[in-house]
């Protein structure tokens, strides 16, 4: 018996090696911002990824990430997420800390896929036992601390009391809301976050009504307890938010109804 375990025991300290290996030598792996100095959260300009979306996305979030790639704005980005990294967290607004966390999480995604392109899915980069995973390895030093994409999500976020950051934050994948084509602002925040919320459930991959079937993205299944308990209370959310128009509405109010998720789109989300 040992006689078996031990050429088993050395295979799995290969893979591992093999995979540390592999983080380590990813286009993508590492951290990212740092830039010197720190300043209030509050005198963090967005201005630079206003000019970058404007530039290279379009009004359905499509990114036109081939002339990104190979141009000057490469390293406007990079300027960018080191000038995140000067944030001082502490004392800051709630619409103040929206803003920058969405811009950061989206910052960040594009700049990983830039890293990594071309490529056809995030998924690609994204192990889910060994090797480099661009969700947990990839990250953004702010205040003197690493923070991944996953972390961000979950850990700061999520943990806003803030559903619609869902139709915020965005993975590069057609399955997800549309990347605003320009930076969020603390001041615009609130008008921000409900046009986008709006534009998600206008999406028939996001949202339709067949006959006594509601269709819904795989994004209100995963992160339905962030809008309300069970499938009832994610719809009596979108009808309260009025995130649908007032006879959609009253239809979903009025019926009994089942609710079906849409397949999740991993591709690409460019132009």
């Amino acid at each position: 018996m040992h006689q078996t375990i031990k050429p088993l025991l050395t295979l799995l300290a290969c893979i591992i090696l093999v995979s540390f290996a592999k983080k380590l030598d990813a286009g993508g792996a590492g951290t990212i911002g740092l830039g010197s100095g720190i300043k209030p959260l509050s005198r963090i300009q967005h201005d630079e990824w206003n000019g970058l979306l404007d530039r290279h996305v379009d009004v359905n979030g499509f990114v036109d990430y081939r002339t990104w790639h190979r141009g000057e704005d490469r390293q406007k980005l990079q300027n960018y997420l080191k000038d995140l990294s000067t944030a001082d967290l502490s004392g800051s607004s709630r619409q103040d800390r929206l803003a920058f966390w969405i811009n950061a999480y989206n910052a960040i995604t594009v700049e990983a896929i830039l890293r990594e392109y071309p490529t056809d899915s995030i998924r690609n980069h994204t192990a889910k036992l060994f090797g480099y995973n661009l969700w947990e390895d990839f990250t953004l030093r702010v205040d003197g601390k690493q923070y991944s994409l996953d972390q961000i999500e979950h850990q700061i976020l999520r943990k806003m009391n803030e559903p619609r950051i869902h139709f915020a934050i965005v993975c590069a994948s057609k399955g997800c809301p549309r990347l605003l084509n320009a930076a969020y602002e603390p001041e615009s925040i609130d008008e921000q976050l409900d046009a986008n919320a709006k534009h998600f459930f206008a999406q028939s991959q996001n949202f339709s009504l067949e006959g006594s079937t509601v269709y819904l993205s795989s994004i209100l299944d995963w992160f339905g307890e962030d809008f309300g308990s069970g499938e009832s209370g994610v719809l009596k959310r979108v009808i309260s938010e009025k995130w649908v128009d007032s006879a959609t509405a009253k239809r979903l109010a009025n019926q009994r109804l089942k609710v079906r998720y849409r397949d999740y789109d991993w591709s690409l989300n460019g132009r």
